[in-house]
């Protein structure tokens, strides 16, 4: 047993990080400290007050850990990396972990290519970016190929040239085929070089030979090939358009600026690259009511930047953040150069991070109207549904169908929605094994049956580890199972869980001689409700998306077995030989009518294959 009064006086006057968990052992919180001692203690002094957050989290403190560091630094970046990878309850979080595209010239190689990619490596590639926008990073890279004919394929070059075909680009003149020696090394290193301009930026030089080469074309009257070039250089010009936000002194800056509410807060981030702002984004915070701008400043920047590989030599802030200095040397060393934090209070400068604060403040008060039509869609439709069912409590809700062609290839679908959104990681599929035709009540019961023991079973080996809670698909139990149907439906799930000694409320879901669902059918009783509610268009929903699940589950399995019955049931004939039939034959129609020698001739086939093909398909008409 874990007696927090006693483990709070062997705490060291060291700085470190401190880990609370709650009674299932779970991280909830983590901290760093100047001096673990006295900050690990404040939290268990009733004088002390940190808020109604952190009050409901020492509630649940169950036990507490820490690690000892050198310095309050080395303490900063351990509590960065283990919230990053813990995601505590009560720590203040981004909602969501973006990376940034880059764009990378892998330098290292013979003959390099240019690529999209989402980490920075040490390695010999050179880097570009980040960039905001994932689409525009493709279009460069796209613009680049079609400009100085750059390979993109992963062949190990010199060591593959001329082992297989050139491949689609070099046919359609986006590549010079490089791995069939049509260009050598150095001429390909003069258009890697060109591109590196490109990408710096110097965009005058492939501008200046677009138009050369469009007028040139336009003289000998080759006006595709004109047209082609103009292309080309109106996409060159758009980009360099894009770039021409200039700011004063062509440094690396990251303008940071927030606007916030009582529950949340969005921080706009705008970027400057050498002096030119390249993009925006804005992050959603999950704060507490007493956060202050400084304090949600400061968990933003430790987050954001241990999670990005690019530090800007200045990050401009709309106020001061805590432990400025401890975060300033932070991200120096992250950078290998000095890295400040500055507060502009006049000029342009001020004038950057007033408009970033705006535009937060714009996305904060559109996204609130959003959110709160999104909050009726979703728990406030649980809440409808939970008021027609009198439940207390309504969060997780599973949805099962069956379906079957004929009783041919019978499956079984779980879908799952929580907070009235679908997990989709909760889904599940199930195959049925003990059912032969088309009986929907016992494919049913099979289906329930099999759901619910796997849960119960994985829960026994959860206890015998001695884990409290676990957050898996089968481990975690409804609040409420939803049927596809009326009466009977019900009744077999309820059979099911009777069975199994579990108490889970079911309902069905009635429809009407157009089936369309027009009530509930819950103990018995078939209740009414609003069809032009929120509550009645999320049964629809999870209704509709019970049906598209299984029917997809059932659409790829006929697919699979239609095709597995007529070719892989030959002998010898293996997954390329029969792609290589179907993309020669496009049909079993074509396949099964084929002659021997035009059998023998496909691709990968050899005399004996296509003889027993042949065989089989003339033994089957026969």
């Amino acid at each position: 047993m874990f007696d927090i009064p006693e483990e709070l006086k062997k705490l060291p006057d060291s700085p470190g990080v401190y880990i609370m968990h709650d009674m299932s052992d779970a991280i909830i919180y983590v901290g760093k400290a100047v001096s673990l001692k006295n900050r690990v203690r404040q939290y268990f002094q009733n004088s002390h007050n940190e808020g109604i957050k952190k009050d409901q989290m020492v509630k649940k403190i169950c036990r507490f850990e820490y690690i000892i560091t050198d310095s309050e630094l080395e303490a900063l970046v351990l509590e960065c990396n283990l919230i990053k990878e813990h995601r505590p309850k009560y720590n203040t979080m981004l909602r969501d972990d973006k990376t940034y595209p880059y764009i990378k010239v892998t330098l290292g190689e013979e003959f390099p290519r240019v690529l999209f990619c989402r980490q920075m490596k040490k390695d010999k590639s050179r880097y570009f970016g980040p960039y905001t926008s994932a689409g525009a990073v493709k279009d460069t890279i796209e613009l680049i190929q079609k400009i100085y004919h750059i390979r993109n394929c992963n062949r190990v070059l010199p060591r593959d040239i001329g082992k297989e075909r050139p491949c689609l680009n070099y046919h359609i003149k986006q590549c010079y085929g490089p791995c069939q020696g049509y260009i050598g090394k150095e001429e390909y290193r003069e258009n890697i070089e060109a591109v590196l301009e490109f990408l710096n930026g110097n965009y005058a030089p492939v501008m200046k030979d677009l138009e050369r080469k469009m007028m040139e074309a336009s003289e000998k009257l080759e006006f595709e090939k004109a047209m082609e070039f103009r292309d080309l250089l109106n996409s060159v010009k758009q980009i360099a358009q894009k770039q021409k936000i200039t700011q004063f002194d062509g440094e690396d800056k990251d303008i940071i600026a927030l606007a916030h509410d009582e529950r949340d807060a969005v921080v706009q981030v705008f970027f400057i690259r050498g002096g030119k702002l390249i993009g925006r984004e804005h992050f959603y915070v999950q704060i507490a009511n007493e956060d202050t701008v400084s304090e949600i400043l400061t968990t933003f920047i430790k987050q954001f930047y241990a999670g990005t590989p690019f530090i800007p030599k200045e990050i401009m802030l709309q106020t001061g953040v805590n432990d400025e200095a401890v975060i300033s040397e932070w991200l120096t060393k992250k950078r290998g150069q000095k890295v400040v934090l500055r507060v502009p209070q006049k000029g342009m400068k001020e004038k950057l991070v007033e408009l970033a604060e705006k535009n937060a403040k714009l996305v904060l008060s559109q996204d609130k109207e959003r959110l709160k039509r999104e909050e009726g869609r979703t728990i406030g439709a649980l809440k409808e549904i939970a008021g027609w069912l009198d439940m207390e409590k309504l969060n997780r809700v599973e949805a099962f169908d069956i379906s079957n062609i004929n009783g041919f290839e019978t499956v079984g679908s779980m879908i799952v929605y929580e907070k009235g959104r679908p997990r989709r990681s909760d889904y599940r599929k199930f195959k049925l094994r003990t059912v032969s035709g088309p009986d929907d009540y016992k494919s049913m019961y099979e289906v329930l049956t099999r759901r619910f023991l796997h849960g119960l079973k994985e829960r026994e080996e959860l206890e015998e580890k001695e884990i409290e809670e676990d957050y898996g698909s089968f481990t975690k139990f409804p609040d409420l199972i939803m049927m596809d149907g009326g009466r009977g439906q019900v009744n077999i799930a309820l059979q099911v869980l009777e069975e199994l000694h579990l108490d889970i409320p079911v309902c069905g879901m009635v429809k009407d001689d157009n089936h369309r669902t027009r009530g509930l059918y819950f103990h018995n009783v078939e209740i009414p409700i609003d069809t032009h509610s929120e509550g009645f268009k999320l049964i629809t929903r999870i209704q509709d998306e019970a049906h598209r699940f299984a029917i997809e589950y059932h659409r790829s399995l006929r697919s699979k077995s239609q095709v597995h019955s007529v070719l892989d049931d030959i002998p010898g004939i293996g997954p390329t030989r029969r792609k290589a039939l179907m993309r020669r034959f496009q049909s079993l129609e074509a396949i099964r009518n084929a002659s021997l020698e035009e059998l023998a001739g496909t691709d990968s086939m050899n005399e004996q294959s296509a003889n027993k093909v042949y065989q089989f398909f003339h033994k089957k008409v026969h």
